[in-house]
């Protein structure tokens, strides 16, 4: 695939920064291919193109690290971190989770259940995820493992 014009890239990264930012809403490719000021099917050629993805996988993947985020860092069920990060089926979520991760979202909480305290669930849903995702990056112990595992 050929890369992008530079110019072209800034209106890619508007759509990029909009499924970063907001990841847990319905975004479809009408509303990302708006953002970027480019027809749906442009859009989905170039952002393919510029960061070897579809705007679907890349904000699959957005999600699934936002939940990792969430169950290392805090008491939430996979149920609330499965709604909280944008899916409305849980089958769905810990079938993608354990498509991209490699083990289940339950399985994956467990094993980070020990260690540092947890942050509660209530100050999750009372003050929001941005709160969580920079406490829960700077929490002692190992780095987060990556999609790639």
């Amino acid at each position: 695939m050929t890369r992008p014009p530079d110019d072209l890239l800034v209106h890619l990264r508007r759509a990029r920064d909009l499924i970063d930012r907001h990841y847990a809403e319905d975004l479809d490719l009408d509303r990302l291919a708006a953002t970027a000021g480019l027809s749906r099917f442009h859009f989905l050629r170039s952002f393919r193109g510029a960061y070897g993805c579809t705007p679907g996988e890349h904000l699959t993947r957005r999600r699934v690290e936002r939940a990792q985020d969430l169950l290392r860092a805090t008491n939430l069920t996979v149920t609330e971190v499965c709604h909280l990060v944008g899916y409305s089926s849980l089958g769905s979520f810990s079938s993608t989770f354990r498509r991209l991760v490699g083990t289940t979202p339950s399985a994956y909480q467990a094993r980070w259940a020990s260690g540092a305290p947890r942050v509660p669930g209530c100050f999750v849903l009372m003050h929001g995820l941005r709160d969580v995702q920079q406490s829960g990056r700077s929490a002692p112990g190992t780095p987060p493992p990556s999609l790639d595992a």
